[in-house]
């Protein structure tokens, strides 16, 4: 994060009870417990409020008299903010603290960890991350010129490349949609996979195309789910159905000699392949396809509606691969991947890896995109950190809005596909 302004905190302790209920973040140890208390409802605070974070603490025995309510706040690359403690009233069990205002800090997401002492020892702690208007995080496009042209022309060659899908019936799935696996040919004369689920009805269907998380294992969309709908859950190259075979080892440094070898490259043009797939089926109304898809899943989302404007409507959450530098910094992997792949490969440099991921950066499609996008964000996410969600999404020109999840690390709340799905509907002008 860039730019932090020095901050201002206030604390003031409170005793008794506070109208509000403990959010997520609960830690107990040593007959402690120690509970944030966040007056807004999904964590990320907009202007005019300030970011105020409250603690409820309670003692099973009661404070002693040296123990001390702490907190630290940096940035969520770690860039100190401030640190502080106070000390709670000895005998009492229960307090509730207002524990900081945050004020005139930059635009983006930081990290607070708080713990109980007594005596010089920890008795219990928490972190937990809260947000500031994510939509005002700055992180410019650094596509390099060619960028389009490049993409341009990768698709160029995957048009070139016979479909040559193959169906075949999965009778053991059996429910509303009849289940079907599925072959066809992609970029580089590749095979890749996926499941499909067709309504019985007959008739023309809207469709969904779902993408997979990075290393995810494969799955079927249910027989009996979004009934009204054709639904694809794509397996890119080497990935979901085709992983016990993967020729590729660890996707993300794959082919990072040159950006025409990058494992990405085709991968991007697998989701293209698999849009291609629904609209030459017959049963698919191919004026409503809609995308979604989570973590690797979400950058592929978004990449896809950037590179294929026949998708109407796109649900990412937890979009990965994005805003690569800012993203190293904050959290250990991919990083990690990558610094295994420089110790093998000592004549690379760190500015040759920047970029040639400049032309993967799902950042850098952002903002091509023109279909409406609704985005998942898990505040605690540490694996694609909300950061580098809002990287690409601020770049998006098209209608677009977001859901935060303050309770969430690398997922997303059970209501989220209810959410989802009545949001394509509501695009697509279906009943709900």
């Amino acid at each position: 994060m860039k730019n932090i302004v020095c901050s201002v905190l206030c604390f003031v302790l409170v005793l008794g009870s506070f109208p509000q209920v403990a959010a997520q973040g609960v830690a107990s140890a040593n007959g402690t417990t120690l509970s944030p208390v966040i007056a807004d409802p999904d964590w990320v605070f907009l202007a005019p409020d300030t970011v105020r974070v409250q603690f409820r603490v309670e003692s099973r025995q009661g404070f002693s008299g040296s123990a001390r309510l702490c907190l630290k706040v940096t940035t969520d690359d770690y860039v100190p903010v401030r640190e502080m403690s106070v000390g709670l009233p000895a005998g009492v069990q229960t307090i509730t603290s207002q524990a900081f205002d945050l004020t005139g800090v930059a635009p983006g997401f930081y990290r607070c960890t708080a713990w109980v002492e007594s005596a010089g020892k920890e008795l219990v702690k928490t972190s937990f991350q809260v947000g500031y208007e994510p939509e005002k995080i700055v992180s410019p496009r650094d596509a390099r010129p060619d960028f389009e042209a490049f993409w341009a022309e990768t698709r160029r060659q995957l048009d070139q490349v016979p479909m040559e899908a193959r169906t075949e019936s999965m009778p053991q799935y059996d429910g509303a949609r009849q289940i079907y696996h599925v072959q066809m040919k992609s970029f580089g004369n590749v095979m890749i996979e996926g499941f499909y689920a067709v309504p019985k009805g007959g008739g023309r269907y809207p469709a969904l195309i779902g993408f997979m998380g990075y290393g995810s294992e494969p799955y079927i969309p249910s027989p009996n789910g979004n009934a009204d709908f054709c639904e694809l859950i794509l397996s890119v190259r080497g990935q979901g159905i085709q992983k016990a075979k993967n020729p590729y080892g660890d996707w993300i440094v794959w082919g990072l000699e040159r950006k025409e070898d990058y494992y990405y490259r085709g991968a991007f043009m697998d989701l293209i392949r698999g849009i291609d797939f629904l609209y030459s089926r017959p049963e698919v109304d191919t004026s409503k396809i809609v995308a979604e898809g989570g973590s690797q899943g979400g950058a592929f989302t978004l990449v896809a509606c950037a590179l294929d404007h026949r998708i109407k409507a796109a649900a990412p959450t937890i979009p990965f691969l994005s805003d690569y530098r800012d993203y190293f910094r904050i959290v250990p992997w991919p990083y990690r991947s990558f610094q295994t792949y420089m110790s093998r490969n000592p004549g690379r440099s760190w500015e040759d890896i920047y970029q040639l991921l400049t032309y993967f950066d799902v950042k850098n499609f952002c903002g091509l995109i023109r279909c409406p996008i609704f985005m998942s964000v898990g505040l605690q996410d540490d694996v694609c950190p909300p950061h580098t969600n809002f990287s690409g999404y601020n770049l998006i020109t098209a209608p677009k809005k977001y859901l935060v999840a303050p309770e969430q690390a690398h997922g997303v709340p059970r209501s989220w596909y209810a959410t989802r799905m009545a949001f394509f509907r509501e695009v697509l002008g279906l009943k709900q």
